[in-house]
């Protein structure tokens, strides 16, 4: 069990043609009568050291930004949400592009609070978004961001909603459904460690394709809270920042989201280069990582899983757990893995309510958070796997 030591503004050309009756003097004559127009320049974006320099709202604003998010109607309950999908998926599934700023057009169908109306579609966009699972040789589906048009939820699930992540699943072999479940089983264990996660709605998607209303498939998907509302609910905001250090983050935060991250198995995250990870910067100016996207690791274990560039070489596999985060002693680590051992029986119970999760998947990842519970319930093993691995890492 043991690892081995991852503006140039765009100018419209404006051309002057000429009827040759005017000629070259009712150009001029017309140039001459209205004033010459600069044009304005383009807002750039703000950079993220200017957002974190930026004052806070009030607390009124504040509290109100933390009630809303809090209470969004589609996290208020765990029990999987009907959808169906319209789009042209063929374009979709072609935007490979990481760079890409592509929006498909797209109908998203829910039911209502209407009982007259009884389905209510929403008009979205689709863009891709993604990693390893983006790469065409991976997933022959990508994952998605749906974009919302605020007033047109306001009395469905999705109500408040600006944009969501899609989990989808990665191709039609129906183990990958099974890889949709347990990830979002690891989005859960996070819930039950820390409100400084991101919730999740587990769905069944039926998806369609636009052009011809042909029914395409049904699989398991699942909507991942915005980075706004998990950063609002923090009385904070969420900010991607490269370049940071362990030193930069609130310390029992920092440790918390580490050891989650060696319970689950993922190397797949960095700190530095802010690779699924965000900061969340709250009033007070303290700074605490929050992390997402847990399919490249040993709870999940999919087809694809490949241990990540920076730890390719100290780890054999990616159901052995590496621990990747900032070096602590024995009783530094010891008021977060007792909050863990606290929580073992309530994550156990996660595992055993996750809806059609196969039998043989569920033993297995049961199995593999033993392991996990095994070793911080040990002195020595804690020693051997969080300590002396750890040779003054200051990120990662």
């Amino acid at each position: 069990m043991r690892p081995p030591s991852v503006a140039a503004t765009a100018a419209a050309l404006l051309m002057l043609v000429c009827s040759p009756a005017l000629g070259t003097v009712g150009a001029a004559r017309d140039a001459q009568s209205k004033p010459a127009q600069t044009p304005a320049p383009k807002k750039l974006p703000k950079t993220p050291e200017a957002k974190l320099a930026e004052p806070f709202p009030d607390a009124a604003k504040m509290a109100s930004r933390r009630k809303d998010a809090q209470t969004r109607r589609l996290f208020q309950t765990a029990d999987p949400l009907a959808v169906t999908l319209a789009a042209d998926f063929k374009a979709v599934n072609k935007d490979r592009s990481p760079g890409s700023t592509k929006a498909f057009p797209a109908i998203l169908s829910v039911k209502g609070d209407d009982a007259a109306v009884p389905v209510v579609p929403l008009k979205v966009n689709l863009r891709t978004r993604g990693n390893i699972r983006r790469e065409s040789g991976t997933c022959a589906s990508v994952p998605l961001t749906i974009e919302f048009v605020k007033p047109d939820v306001k009395h469905t699930v999705f109500d408040g909603q600006n944009k969501l992540k899609l989990l989808v699943n990665c191709k039609e072999d129906p183990r990958f459904d099974q890889l949709v479940l347990l990830e979002y089983l690891a989005y859960r264990l996070h819930n039950v460690i820390t409100p400084r996660s991101f919730r999740v709605r587990l769905a069944r998607a039926t998806y369609v394709d636009a052009k011809s209303n042909k029914t395409l498939s049904t699989h398991n998907a699942v909507f991942i809270e915005d980075d706004d509302d998990v950063a609002a609910r923090m009385d904070g905001r969420a900010v991607e920042m490269r370049g940071l250090l362990f030193k930069d983050f609130d310390t029992e935060s920092l440790t918390q989201m580490t050891v989650f991250q060696y319970m689950i198995g993922n190397p797949d995250y960095s700190i530095n280069g802010m690779h699924n990870v965000r900061l969340v910067q709250t009033a007070a100016n303290v700074h605490h990582p929050i992390t997402w996207d847990f399919d490249v690791t040993g709870l999940v274990d999919p087809q694809y899983a490949v241990p990540n560039t920076r730890v390719r070489q100290a780890i054999a596999g990616v159901r052995v757990r590496s621990y990747l985060g900032p070096c602590r002693s024995a009783e530094e680590f010891e008021p977060t893995l007792a909050a863990f051992r606290a929580k073992q029986g309530e994550l156990q119970a996660v595992v055993n309510a996750i809806p059609g999760l196969d039998d043989a998947e569920r033993r297995k990842a049961a199995a593999y958070l033993a392991e996990f519970f095994t070793v911080i319930g040990s002195k020595e093993l804690v020693k051997r796997e969080l300590i002396d691995t750890c040779k003054d890492r200051t990120t990662s």
